[in-house]
Formats: C-alpha cells, structure tokens, sequence
C-alpha cells in the first residue's frame, strides 16, 4: 500500500509567503491624537450619546465612524457635528488633537467657559461654529493661525473684550458672525473694508455688542450725545466768561461816576469848563 504523498513548500514559496505578510498591512487602530481629542471632549461634555472607551479609541474605519456626530475621511476625524444637542460643559483644549479636522459645530448648545487658544492648533480647519452658547472670555487672537478658516461664527454668546485685529489677516473668510455679545471696541479695519461699494462685512455681523463701535455699525447713539454735551459746557463757559466779563465792566463804570461826582471836585469841574 503506497503512502499518499506530502507536497511541501518550496524555498520560492516560502519566500513569497514571507514577503506578502511583510507588506500586508495590520488591521489598523484608532489614531493617537484622534484617541485623545474624543476621549477629552467625551470627559468635558454631559449629553453624548453612544460616546464610550470603546467606540472613541476606534473612531473610525476608513471612511465610516460609528461615533454620534463624527465623520471621517481616509481613518482620521474629519467632521465633529454636534449642534443643538444640549450639551454642557468646557470645550477642551486636547480638542487641539484631532489635526485633522476641517469642521467643528457645537452650535445650540448649553457649553460655557473660554475659547480655547489652544484650537489654533486646527490648521486645517474651515468652519468654525460655536455660536449659540454660554461662552465668555476673549476670542483668542491665536484663531488668526488657521489660515484655511472660511466661517467664524460665536454669535449669541457671553464673550467680552475686543475683536482681535489679527482676524482681519484671513484671506479665506467669507463669514463672519460675533453679533450678540458682550464686546467692545473698535471693529478692525480688515474686518470692515470699504473696497468697492459695500464692506468686507455688514452692520448684522456686529449687532448687539453695546460697546462695539466702528463701519459698519451707525454711529454710537451715546457717543454722539457725549459730544453734544462737550460743545454745550464749552458754549456755556463762553457764555457765562462774558456775562461776567460784561458785569465787571459795568461795575468798574459806576464805581468811575461815582468819583468823578464826588463833593468837591464838582466844582473844580465846573470850573474848568467854559461859558456858552
């Protein structure tokens, strides 16, 4: 009885069967910095849904993600979408490390604290929209690192100081929104350019800012009413300088007749004039 025969593989094969495990690519993990952006805005957030260990430390595969409100593009966080979710909460510096991202919307929201400069660090972030929340603090002039930024919109927040200068430097921003604040200032130039027949940005990017002032906002009601007060005190003073100048006029004039008709010198008077 013959034994069946055993075929083993040759040193070819062998070879070939090495190398295409070199090349293959392992099943891939979540990214790093995606890791430990999701896992610092899940800890800053109350409100996410579906946002555990588990689902954020493998975010996305390839182009899907699991994830409420995330996208992704080629493995990485592409999009954070979450608005009108009422969410509470910080935004978290560490959002910083999803370099990736294009959009950020937490918009309708309930968050509130500062803007975190460290989000200068999305360099390739477009849209930018925290509007309708409880924000307060300053508007980090640090954003003007994000060249590729088209939207900017904060509107209906707590946020206080001056509209940083630096923002006016974005080539690319087409919108701009920090109406119904709390800040105050001058509006930048580069925010306000008058090229042409209308501004870079309208009067609706600015409303509701009581101490903002600048094009293209109207003029400052209680500005102008200062400067009317100032031209009153300075024609009041004018006024009153002359009344008293007239007066003490008037009295240096009857003090003068009263020595000229002193008794005694009527006669020398008289005396002194000739007989018609």
């Amino acid at each position: 009885m013959s034994r069946p025969t055993q075929h083993h593989p040759t040193a070819a094969a062998t070879a070939v069967i090495l190398l295409l495990l070199a090349v293959s690519p392992a099943p891939s993990g979540a990214d790093p910095d995606d890791e430990r952006c999701l896992s610092s805005l899940q800890q800053s957030l109350s409100g996410l849904r579906n946002w555990s260990k588990a689902s954020f430390s493998a975010p996305c595969e390839g182009f899907i993600s699991h994830l409420q409100g995330v996208t992704c593009n080629n493995g990485r966080v592409y999009k954070l979408s979450l608005p009108g979710l009422s969410l509470a909460g910080t935004i978290p510096p560490d959002l910083s490390n999803c370099t990736n991202l294009q959009s950020l919307d937490l918009s309708s929201n309930a968050l509130s604290g500062a803007i975190p400069p460290e989000l200068s660090g999305l360099l390739n972030l477009a849209v930018l929209n925290l509007s309708a929340n409880r924000l307060s603090g300053a508007i980090p002039r640090d954003l003007a690192r994000c060249a590729y930024l088209n939207v900017i919109d904060l509107h209906a927040n707590q946020l206080t100081g001056s509209i940083p200068d630096e923002l006016g430097l974005l080539v690319r921003l087409s919108t701009f929104d920090v109406s119904y604040n709390r800040l105050s200032g001058p509006i930048p130039v580069l925010l306000a350019n008058r090229s042409g027949t209308t501004g870079r940005f309208n009067a609706t990017s600015f409303v509701g800012n009581k101490d903002l002032y600048g094009y293209p906002l109207p003029p400052m009601r209680g500005h102008a009413l200062s400067v009317l007060a100032i031209v009153g005190i300075g024609l009041g003073s004018g006024l009153l300088s002359l009344v008293l100048s007239f007066s003490a006029v008037c009295l240096w004039l009857r003090a003068t007749d009263r020595t000229a008709t002193m008794p005694g010198e009527e006669g020398k008077i008289s005396h002194l004039m000739p007989d018609y």
